[in-house]
């Protein structure tokens, strides 16, 4: 009896082990890390990756969330968790990026530019690094006939919508005033949203706007369709001095007939592309792969916003003045498309 005892004894112990083993090697497949794991069978690492945009309402919110979605999406797998953050816009995405509290943000060309060189109102140099360039910022002076503005020398002395107050505006406004002679202690500065300005300007408050955006720009088609609106002519000259002085100026024509009453073609200029930016500190790895993600993913965020279009080979690379980050760099290389000359 004593033996059998044994034996079954040792037999339980035998079955005991081999479903501890059975069970250690189902968990095993079943975590990341297992089968479902990256291609060195380690667990991914998971990152939360946060994006500035703007207000909502404004394109940078709904681009910028169109590209946490599509990274997002393509980078699951890796255990990224990426989210679009609504901010003030440009400038407070710069100082977020700087104090590490965001990963990457979008940000118009020329307050970068300014950025990046500590001048204009920024205490100091702040390390920004362009990822890519994304869609044109074409901007102008409205005002409604009655005015008799016709000039930007006219608005001397004149009530004018600069932009949301803390928005950034003069970054690209000073440079286009003082072209044509003029400075920005010479205009009466009104501050509103885009839409406010088009109120301001059906009621009398504001004698002329600076609007603009992608086009067609609802603000300026909203205010084209209340009154009879006069697109206030660039300088051919001081234009041609802005595009030469900064790489964030470009010449641009806006066809006739984009908006109401304009019948011919409006020559005018992109005042500082949307930028996607982020900071130097950020590994060369993860812009690398936020880079080839949007890049070869781009129809995906054309399809939740027509600035996707700019996802494309000639214009990402395109140089506002903000240098590009290592890692974009890496990849635009290897995709085939960076400059030799720009090495």
């Amino acid at each position: 009896m004593t033996n059998r005892r044994v034996l079954w004894q040792g037999l339980i112990l035998i079955l005991i082990l081999i479903l501890g083993l059975l069970v250690l090697g189902c968990s095993k497949k079943s975590e990341p890390g297992g089968e479902g794991a990256d291609s060195n069978g380690d667990r991914p690492e998971r990152r939360f990756l946060s994006i500035g945009t703007a207000p909502p309402g404004g394109a940078f919110f709904v681009v910028g969330s169109a590209i946490a979605e599509v990274i997002g999406v393509h980078t699951k797998s890796l255990g990224w968790q990426v989210s679009a953050e609504a901010t003030k816009g440009t400038q407070e995405n710069l100082r977020r990026l700087d104090s590490m509290e965001i990963d990457l943000a979008l940000a118009n060309a020329a307050i970068s530019f300014f950025a990046v060189r500590g001048q204009e109102k920024w205490e100091k140099e702040y390390p920004i690094r362009t990822v890519m360039t994304l869609a044109p910022n074409i901007a102008f002076f409205i005002t409604p006939d009655s005015t008799g503005i016709k000039s930007i020398a006219d608005l001397k002395g004149r009530r004018v919508v600069m932009g949301p107050a803390g928005a950034g505006f003069e970054h690209f406004i000073k440079p286009i005033l003082a072209a044509h002679g003029l400075s920005y202690d010479d205009i009466k500065v009104l501050n509103d949203t885009q839409g406010g300005a088009v109120g301001l300007l059906a009621d009398g408050a504001a004698d002329a706007a600076f609007l603009g955006g992608a086009v067609p720009t609802a603000s300026i088609t909203q205010a084209c369709a209340s009154q009879s609106i006069h697109f206030v002519p660039f300088e051919p000259q001081a234009m041609d001095g802005l595009v030469a002085q900064f790489p964030f100026f470009a010449r641009e024509t806006i066809p006739a007939l984009t908006y109401r009453g304009q019948t011919e073609p409006f020559d005018c200029l992109n005042v500082g592309n949307m930028t996607l930016v982020t900071s130097a500190e950020v590994d060369d790895e993860t812009v690398y792969r936020v880079t080839k993600t949007l890049f070869e993913h781009a129809a995906e965020v054309v399809a939740k916003h027509p600035a996707g279009k700019a996802i494309n080979a000639k214009n990402v690379i395109r140089d506002t003045g903000t240098p590009f980050h290592s890692g974009a760099i890496r990849y635009f290389k290897e995709a085939g498309i960076w400059p030799a000359d720009r090495e």
